[in-house]
């Protein structure tokens, strides 16, 4: 007598939750729909404020390109690439000794690693409006204070990924070059940055595409750049040279795009 055929189990197409979890979920829906209903856009603001939108554009079109106007841009647009530019190369400089201090294995402060990595964490967290209005307050309104906003904000965007990619890095240079006597700089140098070089070009030129970005706001709170040129148009009602602004904005976030994946790409 033939053995009856036992039919193939089907896999659960969703995994089991535990009641905890369940709990969570329902929590996270109640308090997003609670949300929704309070900040989120309703269709009636959306249909109220669609003609102000296009009467907006009507009056933004088409952009100034004036001479006059267009030589004044251009001085900021440079204004802005050199804050992005000083600003994250003296950011990247000062991350690669703040990463080395907080990275957890390799640091030569033991457990006061904790200090450079709270500092990290600090300029992370906190806003590039608020650390511009800060510098702004400081040193003044102009391009001063912008830099040092992409200074701050490049030490907590590439401190974070240089403690971690030499946390990551391959030990076994490292242990070679300890086991004939180097000082932690020699292991630093010789094992550990070699190893990882890749890496922090690639969080490097990230940290340039976004200094770059971030210049253009910060000129909002006036730390310089063409972010100012863009507010004063605004503020003194000149919509079509906010439109002119706003595409050559655009433009040079694509350009930087471009060359950043393509040094990216090389360095893989």
């Amino acid at each position: 007598m033939a053995e009856a055929s036992v039919p193939p189990r089907v896999p659960s197409r969703l995994p089991s939750i535990s009641p905890v979890t369940f709990t969570l979920l329902v929590a996270f829906a109640a308090v997003f729909l609670v949300s929704l209903g309070e900040v989120g856009p309703s269709p009636e603001r959306l249909a109220a404020g669609a003609p102000r939108m296009m009467d907006l554009v009507g009056r933004m079109l088409p952009p100034n390109v004036e001479p006059a106007f267009l030589q004044r841009m251009g001085w900021r647009i440079l204004e802005t690439l050199q804050i992005a530019l000083v600003g994250t190369v003296i950011g990247v400089v000062i991350s690669l000794p703040m990463g080395w201090l907080a990275a957890r294995g390799i640091s030569p402060l033991g457990a006061f690693r904790q200090l450079p990595r709270a500092l990290i964490s600090l300029f992370r967290t906190v806003p590039d409006l608020v650390w511009a209005l800060i510098f702004v307050s400081t040193v003044g309104l102009g391009a001063v204070a912008g830099t040092m906003t992409i200074v701050v904000d490049t030490v907590g965007f590439c401190g974070r990924f240089f403690a971690e990619a030499m946390e990551e890095a391959d030990k076994k240079p490292q242990e070679a070059l300890r086991a004939i006597g180097a000082s932690q700089v020699s292991v630093l140098f010789g094992a550990t940055l070699p190893s990882i070089m890749p890496t922090l070009i690639n969080s490097s030129l990230f940290a340039f595409e976004k200094g770059v970005c971030s210049s253009v706001v910060l000129g909002l709170v006036g730390a310089g750049g063409i972010g100012q040129e863009l507010k004063v148009a605004f503020d003194l009602f000149q919509y079509r040279n906010a439109s002119a602004i706003i595409l050559a904005i655009f433009v040079i976030v694509l350009v930087m795009e471009y060359f950043t994946d393509r040094l990216r790409a090389r360095f893989q």
